[in-house]
């Protein structure tokens, strides 16, 4: 079954809107299910009056076989910097060849820092065992490990690097504690793992400390992450707004919808200074292409965010209740659709003709919405310019490729100590193997070797160049170098394990 775009259609729909206040609107229809659940979602929309005018741009996975790399061509983003308003179906990013995350692409492009997901239970009507889970995932979308900086260092080690910011953790921080005063929220929980990696996720940790002192009425808490994911998953009542770092909040975003009742429920708003993106959080199934079948409650239900962010909050109210309803009434695609609970199984577009049939009705069972009364507009939220802190050079970690026993190894790099620095300390895979290393300790050919300042010694870059030349005039094969900082005084650097 070829699936057909019909925007002329879709505009037809527009029952109650004007030309008066029209918001354009980037739209892409995306790959595999896309285009079928984004022809559902539009028709809904502009059935309960969405006053939207539609840009829709090519983007995913025949651009990127075309020869663009990040998915998307200049002219769709030229679209994207006039509307600020981007309605995305999932894409299809081709397996190898270095094709970049378009979804990344664009938010760190855009600026899009926050991701926010709701993760709400139908129960009974959609299986679950949390019945009264309602917890909104407020995600970091720009930073951590998701910078995608990545290195091949040696036969055997190969790095990703990653990178928290202070204007990035407040930010999102306080967008996460800005949400929760808006919708009503009373706690808000912050998962890290700052227990190991003390410099980068102690950032986000202590940023989150400063900034719930600035929301006195909101509750706050903070969870290491193994053990947080653990409680989300056995217990998600116990949550309300959770914020976290990117890869964690990719991972426990999809964990939170899932049992909730299906992740192709779940809705996902990417929120900027200056764009806003919205799109369901499922890929885009192309075993399922094609065949009317899929679900596009999530992507609708993302639709219903951005009727909400461009103004127009009673349409996101009427569409919401309508969805309710029509989950309520029992009519179902395949994926929850349940015997003895569902009381109709429908494809993509049936589905979306019963929610239209709904308009207007709301659900009796299941809880209604009010966006009009519920949800008060903030500002997105701006970082704090800093004061510098003073920044002294105390050192170098210098990274080497070698297969040498650590002590040869450590022999000849003591061979480029002199009366400034000396050579500290070597770990492997972060772990302190020199001096006094164990040996059980399990080595691969990645070394870590740090020079520090000899006390009262200065350290500069020029002296960094020298040692270089030495270590290089020594055979020594350094594939990369940490300057090492203190910052006011503050070490800027980790200790390696066991030392």
């Amino acid at each position: 079954m070829n699936v057909t775009i019909d925007l002329e259609e879709i505009s037809a729909m527009r029952t109650a809107a004007t030309d008066a206040g029209t918001v354009p609107v980037t739209v892409a229809f995306g790959d595999g299910i896309g285009p079928e659940i984004m022809n559902a979602s539009l028709k809904v929309l502009m059935a309960a009056g969405a006053n939207i005018s539609i840009e829709p741009i090519d983007i995913g996975e025949r651009v990127y076989l075309a020869g663009e790399t990040a998915g998307i061509t200049p002219d769709a983003w030229d679209s994207l910097r006039r509307t600020k308003v981007f309605y995305k179906a999932p894409i299809t990013t081709p397996q190898g060849g270095g094709f970049k995350s378009l979804n990344v692409t664009v938010r760190k492009s855009l600026g899009l820092f926050a991701n926010v997901r709701p993760c709400a239970a139908y129960q009974p009507f959609v299986a679950t065992k949390h019945p009264g889970m309602d917890v909104v995932i407020v995600r970091e979308n720009e930073e951590d490990l998701y910078a995608g900086i990545e290195h091949r260092q040696t036969d055997e080690v190969y790095q990703c690097l990653k990178l928290i910011s202070r204007p990035g953790c407040e930010k999102i921080v306080r967008y996460a504690f800005e949400y929760a005063k808006a919708h009503g929220r009373k706690k808000v929980t912050c998962f890290t793992k700052d227990n190991i990696m003390k410099l980068t996720d102690g950032l986000f940790h202590k940023v989150f400390d400063e900034i719930a002192a600035d929301y006195p009425e909101i509750e706050n808490e903070h969870w290491i992450i193994d053990i947080g994911a653990a409680k989300l998953a056995d217990t998600p009542e116990a949550f309300d707004v959770v914020v976290m770092p990117n890869l964690y909040g990719d991972v426990l975003s999809d964990v939170a919808a899932q049992i909730a009742g299906s992740v192709g429920l779940a809705p996902s708003a990417n929120i900027g200074e200056h764009c806003a993106m919205f799109e369901a959080i499922h890929g885009s199934a192309p075993r399922r292409a094609g065949q009317d079948v899929a679900n596009p409650s999530g992507l609708l239900l993302a639709g219903v965010m951005m009727m909400a962010h461009i103004g127009q909050p009673e349409v996101a109210e009427k569409v919401h209740n309508a969805w309710l309803k029509t989950i309520e009434d029992g009519v179902h695609t395949y994926d929850i659709f349940k015997e003895g609970v569902s009381e109709e199984k429908v494809g993509t577009d049936a589905f979306a003709r019963a929610i239209i049939e709904r308009l207007g009705q709301k659900p009796t069972s299941l809880q209604p919405v009010s966006y009009q009364a519920d949800a008060k507009p903030f500002a997105v939220p701006q970082a704090t310019k800093r004061p510098a802190a003073k920044k002294e050079m105390v050192g170098i970690d210098v990274f080497v490729h070698s297969t040498k026993p650590v002590e040869e190894l450590a022999q000849a790099m003591q061979g480029s100590d002199n009366q400034a620095f000396e050579l500290a300390m070597i770990t492997n895979r972060g772990v302190k193997v020199w001096p006094a290393g164990l040996p059980e300790t399990f080595c691969t050919d990645h070394w870590r070797c740090r020079y520090l300042a000899k006390s009262g010694k200065e350290f500069n870059k020029a002296m960094i160049v020298d040692l270089l030349r030495d270590l290089n005039a020594g055979g020594v094969d350094f594939v990369k170098t940490e300057q090492l900082f203190t910052f006011d005084g503050e070490a800027g650097y980790s200790l390696g394990q066991g030392q």
